[in-house]
């Protein structure tokens, strides 16, 4: 399953479009062991509650459950342990900057291969209130409509 850019998507969080309304994405590399990484490629990965932080000058993937491998044996991680992001020092303080200043929060998007490399999209977003949310599957249900009906106007 190729995408667009060479970027093959191993996982993706679709809970954090429906919660959050997404203002800056940025790409960071992950630092991961061998059998995290032969894990990922089996697309043993789960980003649902996942969240980043920054602490100190440096930027930590939280919650992120990557399963065992099943022939990693005594090599195997913590699969819900906390792993670093690789940003540019100015990307890390534009984020910190943003978050501290706006109330915003900080949330992997997806994980993807980038030219053999693991990467992981992060955005920086803001919690979506109720009202946003019903808005959001309003929209959807009328564009689903109106596509159907469209569909059944080319096929009469």
């Amino acid at each position: 399953m190729k995408a667009k850019g060479n970027r093959a998507p191993i996982s993706t969080n679709r809970k954090a479009f429906h919660d959050y309304f997404i203002h800056e994405t940025y790409e960071a590399g992950i630092v991961l062991t061998g059998t995290e990484v032969k894990s990922i490629r089996q697309g043993r990965v789960n980003l649902r509650d996942s969240f980043v932080r920054i602490q100190g000058s440096e930027i930590w993937l939280w919650n992120t459950h990557i399963s065992p491998y099943e022939q990693g044996n005594r090599f195997n991680q913590d699969p819900l342990r906390t792993r670093k992001l690789l940003l540019h020092r100015k990307e890390i303080n534009k984020i910190h900057s943003l978050v501290q200043t706006k109330g915003y929060t900080i949330i992997p998007l997806k994980l993807y291969f980038k030219h053999g490399n693991i990467k992981c999209e992060i955005a920086v977003a803001s919690g979506k209130k109720l009202y946003d949310k019903r808005r959001d599957i309003a929209e959807r249900d009328s564009r689903r409509d109106v596509n159907r009906r469209l569909k059944e106007q080319q096929f009469d």
